[in-house]
């Protein structure tokens, strides 16, 4: 049984910083990745990191966001630097397991970039 709880949402100023951090267990886990969906859009990719340290960002993040994760703890964490108000959105954590290629989501949290 997976579960996944996610953490470290919230409200902040534009310029700000935010660290969002995902929790999984019951499984090893490959690809891991935050997604975000805000208001009157589709969910998008905001950055995905393998088991192996390789990471993806969407454009719009790039040089502002980090992604990380520590496999002793099957964590995944989002470091969010130089926050703009178009930041804002529910943030999902998504994980993959390393035996099958089911995919589970996290129960989102929201990020608000307001001054």
């Amino acid at each position: 049984q997976v579960q996944i709880v996610e953490s470290g949402g919230g409200l902040v100023q534009p310029g700000g910083s935010l660290k969002l951090s995902c929790a999984a267990s019951g499984s090893i886990f490959s690809t891991m990745a935050w997604y975000r969906q805000a208001a009157g859009k589709q969910r998008e990719l905001v950055a995905a990191i393998t088991r192996g340290g390789s990471t993806n960002y969407a454009d719009s993040v790039k040089g502002r966001f980090a992604i990380s994760r520590d496999n002793a703890k099957n964590t995944v964490y989002l470091q969010m630097n130089s926050l703009k108000p178009e930041d804002t959105a529910v943030y999902y954590c998504n994980v993959q397991k390393v035996i099958g290629t089911t995919n589970y989501w996290g129960q989102g949290t929201q990020v608000t970039v307001s001054s």
